[in-house]
């Protein structure tokens, strides 16, 4: 095996780890983002490469820096309360799952940001 084809079975194991740790589906990861359930499970198996528009979307759907995905940097924990909210989102439908992560971005782009909040 090359060293190249290593790396890319160890992101894709990166991300599938990532996406188990929240407990989504292949078909909701696969969905958030925008990749068929097929195209992920190579992915995830090193069988098929990710350019860097999908790998941000990885990380952002996952919660985890894109260092964190490529094994640059060491993954971080996510807090309680987002893995409780992941969780949660596994439970609902394909269009409610939508409709919380357009209320996810429009919480980010308040201003300014509320922090008292937890």
């Amino acid at each position: 095996m090359s060293d190249d084809t290593e790396k890319w079975r160890q992101i894709g194991e990166r991300l599938q780890q990532a996406r188990e740790y929240l407990e989504l589906k292949q078909e909701d990861a696969a969905v958030a983002v925008g990749l068929s359930r097929s195209a992920l499970s190579l992915v995830e198996n090193g069988k098929r490469k990710v350019d860097a528009v999908e790998l941000a979307k990885f990380a952002k759907v996952y919660g985890q820096s894109i260092e964190a995905l490529t094994g640059v940097a060491e993954t971080k924990p996510l807090p309680e309360n987002v893995q409780a909210l992941a969780r949660a989102a596994t439970e609902l439908s394909p269009g409610d799952r939508a409709e919380l992560l357009r209320f996810a971005e429009f919480l980010q782009l308040r201003q300014p940001r509320d922090t008292s909040r937890g």
